[in-house]
């Protein structure tokens, strides 16, 4: 079975120095490290006849386009048949269509507003009505439609339910379809597309793609959350736990590592010149979240001993190793372990350095920011050199 995994759009400002040099040529650059990517720009207004053909024409043998089905039929019409939206969509399938000449389009995407059920009047009608011959995925933006009821008509008519990972609805699994459809958005409130999936997160993912590709033709996977080029790192990092990366994305993937790694270094190290507080150092650490859960866990349940260079704690059943000479930190908590790769501390850590006298704690996160660069954070069961 085939897994395709790519990201949702490719044309943007802000992932030139994470993936592309420059404005010009990114749908090259994009062709020659992933196989598939989600047209968006189809969503807002109809493709024209010259950029179909441009696509037709250039694209890579073996590449898939995705495409999203314009607003005004899924958002303006709200898929009434009465208001010919059988004739839009006509119209964009007489234009995007000219794809299928080289086996180069994939599923179409209809994606709803967050309206519920009794909004789409004509929704079974709308479904009922597709056109033959093409891939059909419907993703949905409220809970109201994910029953049987929903999951059936899509099943007996072979419409594909969008998968999701984000913050409205749950990431059920459902097949409905001989090929699935995967997005994943991020998890951020405000807007959901400025968050980048950690290991952790990615990994919880991959036994369930692995399902999927046992059930059915084809996995599509698509990461939206662009901002940054955060889809990009994220996909490439997905493929690699899937075991699918070449050795091409797997470079590609290392460089845009170190891109993020020395931005993180550098704005980190401009932000702790201007901390003029414990919270604004911590802060450069955890989140807001994270800062005011570990204010919260109790003095009681602290201890720690300072040992010329070297802080030993215990907060909770959890141990802290703070070693000032050799620039180093272990930990055990699982929180800690998913973070350290970015540098990122734990609740555990900001309740520590509240209760370390604050000139102390101001010294030693002023000292790690500054030169987050020759810091290491570690698992207090890696051998620490003593």
């Amino acid at each position: 079975m085939t897994v395709l995994i790519g990201t949702s759009g490719w044309s943007y400002k802000d992932w030139i120095g994470v993936f592309y040099s420059s404005e010009e040529r990114m749908l090259e650059r994009y062709w020659a490290v992933f196989k598939t990517t989600e047209i968006n720009s189809t969503f807002y207004e109809y493709p024209t006849y010259g950029f179909v053909r441009y696509l037709l024409k250039n694209t890579p043998p073996g590449f898939v386009y995705s495409a999203k089905v314009p607003k005004v039929i899924t958002h303006k019409k709200l898929l009434s048949v009465k208001k010919d939206v059988l004739f839009d969509l006509k119209r964009f399938l007489d234009i995007i269509g000219i794809l299928k000449e080289r086996d180069l389009l994939g599923p179409l995407l209809i994606q709803m507003p967050p309206k519920k059920t009794l909004d789409v009047p004509e929704f079974s009608k709308f479904i009922e009505s597709l056109p033959d011959g093409y891939e059909w995925a419907i993703e949905f933006r409220d809970s109201s439609w994910l029953t049987d009821e929903t999951f059936n008509l899509l099943r007996s008519n072979s419409v594909a339910y969008v998968i999701v990972d984000e913050p409205l609805l749950p990431p059920i699994i459902k097949v409905t379809a001989d090929f699935t459809y995967v997005r994943w958005h991020g998890r951020s409130s405000r807007p959901w597309y400025y968050y980048r999936y950690n290991e952790q997160e990615l990994l919880e993912w991959v036994p369930k793609i692995n399902e999927l590709e046992t059930k059915v033709k084809v996995v599509y996977g698509y990461f939206n959350n662009h901002f940054r080029g955060f889809a990009v790192q994220n996909a490439l990092q997905f493929l690699k736990l899937l075991g699918k990366a070449t050795k091409e994305q797997l470079d590609i993937l290392e460089m845009i590592q170190e891109y993020f790694k020395k931005k993180a270094i550098s704005e980190v190290k401009v932000k702790a010149v201007e901390a003029k507080s414990l919270d604004e150092l911590l802060l450069l650490f955890v989140n807001k979240s994270r800062l005011e859960r570990g204010k919260a866990i109790p003095d009681s349940a602290v201890f720690f001993e300072i040992e010329d260079d070297r802080i030993i704690a215990k907060v909770k059943e959890y141990q802290i190793i703070i070693d000032l000479a050799k620039k180093a930190i272990w930990h055990d908590c699982a929180d800690w372990a998913k973070r350290i790769e970015e540098k990122k501390m734990c609740k555990h850590l900001v309740k520590l350095f509240y209760l370390l006298p604050e000139e102390q704690s101001t010294f030693i996160l002023k000292d790690i920011s500054t030169n987050i660069d020759i810091w290491s954070f570690n698992l207090l069961n890696e051998k620490r050199g003593d």
